[in-house]
């Protein structure tokens, strides 16, 4: 790592750069990056997936937050890269730091396709005191980094549309209406899963996100998909051609964008990139808002809902199988974080229409599950054994959609705590799965139907209690959340309207013990509308046991259990008929009314 630093140093030297930031990012503001993009882990050595480096000529530092401390830690030793641990006292932010380092005149530097353009616009404000300039035109870390591995360039596949419900046909006229509207006669895209929604076509150019490696421009006249063509195969480019998308090269959008002039130019700041956004001529006028399309693909249609079922169903049988089996074998058979995961693989594997994970999953036994976005190792991982509990949260794409689950498992005798923590999760879950609600309302309304069962007892969850999820497509989707704090770089306080799909998962985390997370996901409908206007509500769409050996009835007023008998009827009625007769037995005795 120090080698790498040094390395970097004397590119900045010769540049006559003073700082230089590396971002965990794609050129497309991606959630998760490919390979390709592993810059930040390359010239720090930290392989968690949230990260900022900055590097100066005498000092380098890491920010990530609080679930990689102890990671970072580590992976930073004697790297000659400081931890620089976000949101604790005293520990600047990356734009303090930059403001702090750079000199009276100084230069900025970094790669102008990771940074978004607000993020850009942040930093030219934070160095202006100093007279400071920006010099976005290379990626000083590519020029190091001799064995980099290529972009990915998976084939493109088409979406049928018995999977997707709509042409991309009228997708794309639906967009030039909200162009038309907001008063835009282009409309750049570059987040990748806007564009494949779009285009209703998919790929593999991120792990477990089913995306293209792309950009888009729509005109009123013409869609431009600037896409590696070692990609596409004849059928897709005929699908593309028949839909009047012109093929361009991937890279060809920076010289595009140089040939607008006196362009109204639809962009979204905090996801289009500053390199972009500087390659227009200065006579364009930029709108910033964000891409129709986020809200859009956020609300599926009839046939995507019934797909959204028939997905979950399969990934029920797959997740109850995994329950069953774990529960008879625990004690019995050798088991550790790692082995039962892949064997939850396996029983995905087993369902027709499966694709891969929908996101890595996370095992976690005992105290690792108190580290709610643990993931096991072959160094850290624990043997499970029969006692405690267990937490695996996982996921799947399926070709009928996106499946995101949590089961707690009690694996043998538990803890009065436990079983009180346990329980509390589960009504919580519950509660807010059977809420209804006036139209107009976003998760931050509703959030507290969930963690009142906690607050009442001065005990909290430090995530969100909900996100959106993609249609085939990324598990983490704007713009529907739950939580209760606003986090404006979280773009999840949309409005709930009908058809969007959410995560609902509460849980509780007791450092050195035990952690405790239950997650269905819920979809948005319409319930009655009166005098008062159109109440909503939610429908379960996630069907898995929860384990009754972890409950603790006198915890549970009688609504509780009542939600929790009908939830678990609905489960055996809907699984039981895929499963071996051994396993609807057991299930069956799983499920029963208490």
């Amino acid at each position: 790592m120090r080698e790498c630093l040094e390395k970097l140093r004397q590119k900045m030297k010769e540049r006559g750069i003073d700082v230089y930031v590396v971002p965990t990012s794609d050129f497309h503001e991606s959630e998760y990056v490919g390979a390709h993009f592993a810059c930040r882990k390359y010239i720090t050595g930290f392989t968690g997936s949230a990260g900022t480096a900055v590097v100066t000529m005498t000092d380098a530092g890491l920010w990530t937050d609080g679930r990689y401390f102890v990671q970072a830690s580590k992976q930073l030793k004697d790297s000659g890269v400081t931890l620089m641990k976000m949101g604790v006292e005293g520990v600047p932010t990356v734009l303090e730091y930059i403001g702090q380092a750079i000199p009276e005149g100084g230069k900025l530097g970094f790669d102008g396709r990771v940074i978004n353009e607000l993020l850009g616009e942040e930093m030219e404000a934070v160095i202006s005191g100093k007279h400071g300039t920006v010099m976005y035109g290379e990626d000083l870390v590519g020029m190091i980094w001799e064995d980099r591995p290529p972009l990915s360039r998976k084939p493109v596949w088409i979406l049928d549309e018995k999977y997707s419900g709509k042409s991309a046909r009228e997708k794309i006229g639906e967009l030039r209406q909200a162009m038309k509207k907001a008063g835009a006669n282009v409309h750049v895209l570059t987040a990748l899963d806007d564009i494949v929604w779009l285009l209703n076509i998919r790929g593999n150019d991120v792990p477990c996100n089913p995306v293209v490696l792309s950009y888009l421009a729509v005109t009123e006249d013409q869609v431009l998909f600037f896409v590696q063509e070692e990609a596409l195969d004849d059928e897709v480019k005929a699908y593309l051609n028949d839909l009047d998308v012109t093929v361009q090269p991937y890279d060809s959008i920076y010289e595009y964008v140089k040939t607008l002039r006196d362009q109204a130019v639809m962009v979204e700041k905090g996801r289009v990139n500053y390199a972009l956004c500087h390659n227009l001529d200065s006579s364009c006028r930029l709108i910033n808002r964000m891409n129709p399309t986020a809200l859009a693909k956020a609300v599926k249609n009839e046939t995507e809902m019934e797909n959204i079922r028939r997905a979950h169903i399969k990934d029920g049988v797959a997740v109850t199988k995994y329950i069953c089996w774990l529960k008879k074998n625990i004690g019995k058979i050798p088991m550790d974080e790692m082995s039962v995961a892949d064997k939850l693989e396996e029983f995905r594997k087993e369902q027709e229409g499966y694709l891969e994970p929908s996101f890595d999953t996370i095992s976690a036994y005992g105290p690792n599950a108190a580290m709610c976005h643990y993931s096991a190792t072959e160094e850290s991982k624990a043997v499970l054994e029969p006692r405690g509990l267990y937490l695996i949260d996982s996921g799947g794409q399926y070709y009928e959609g996106t499946t995101d689950i949590t089961r707690t498992i009690a694996l043998g005798e538990l803890t009065a705590e436990e079983k009180e923590h346990f329980t509390l999760t589960v009504m919580s879950m519950l509660r807010l799965g059977n809420v209804k609600f006036l139209h107009g309302c976003r998760g931050l309304n509703l959030d507290y139907v969930a963690r009142e069962v906690f607050w009442q007892r001065g005990l909290n969850f430090d995530h969100g209690t909900g996100h959106g999820v993609g249609f085939l497509l990324n598990v983490h989707e704007r713009p529907n959340g739950i939580r209760w704090k606003v986090v404006p770089e979280r773009e999840d306080s949309g409005v709930l309207e009908e058809g969007m799909l959410t995560s609902d998962e509460p849980g509780i985390y007791i450092e050195g013990s035990h952690g405790v997370r239950t997650e269905n996901l819920i979809l948005c409908r319409k319930a009655e509308k009166t005098e008062y206007g159109q109440f909503m509500r939610f429908e379960f769409v996630t069907f898995v046991p929860i384990d009754l050996d972890a409950i603790d009835k006198s915890v549970m007023r009688q609504e509780d259990v009542d939600l929790l008998n009908a939830y678990h009827k609905e489960v055996y009625e809907k699984i039981a008929p895929h499963l071996t007769e051994e396993e609807a037995a057991w299930l069956k005795e799983y499920t029963r009314a208490i």
